[in-house]
């Protein structure tokens, strides 16, 4: 017999599929920054992505951009520096991380959304754009 869902088990699985591919996003880009031995974990990666999309924000911004914490941003931004993966100024070894991770990074939401068109993409932006709102009133 075949159960009609709930509004909420729906959103319940609708949720835990968004978890399930963001944890397969940093499986998959997990498994390319071992491939190169860079030493580099999936949320440090986050970070130079927002740094490589806009350049000289601060750590407040990448914080809400990524959805973390201050301490947590912290945390990330000085074990960046330690690396000398980033400064307060432009980093030429950040830049050159840029070069060999970002076609990867481009790649992998290609391969991800590679049976659908923008509007369905919208869509389901919009879905979970919606499902927030909701939450936060």
């Amino acid at each position: 017999m075949n159960k009609q869902l709930s509004k909420s088990d729906l959103s319940l699985s609708f949720g835990r599929s968004i978890n399930e591919l963001r944890m397969a996003f940093r499986k998959h880009m997990q498994g390319k920054i071992r491939s190169l031995d860079l030493h580099l974990t999936f949320e440090m990666l986050e970070v130079m992505l927002c740094l490589w999309r806009q350049d000289g924000v601060n750590q407040q911004v990448i914080a809400d951009i990524t959805l973390r914490d201050k301490s947590a941003m912290t945390y990330l931004v000085d074990n960046l520096m330690k690396r000398k993966m980033i400064r307060r100024e432009e980093d030429a070894k950040g830049r050159q991380l840029q070069e060999t991770l970002q076609p990867w990074v481009s790649e992998m939401y290609e391969r991800a959304t590679a049976n659908m068109d923008a509007d369905t993409l919208i869509a389901g932006k919009d879905i979970i754009e919606n499902m927030i709102k909701n939450l936060s009133t």
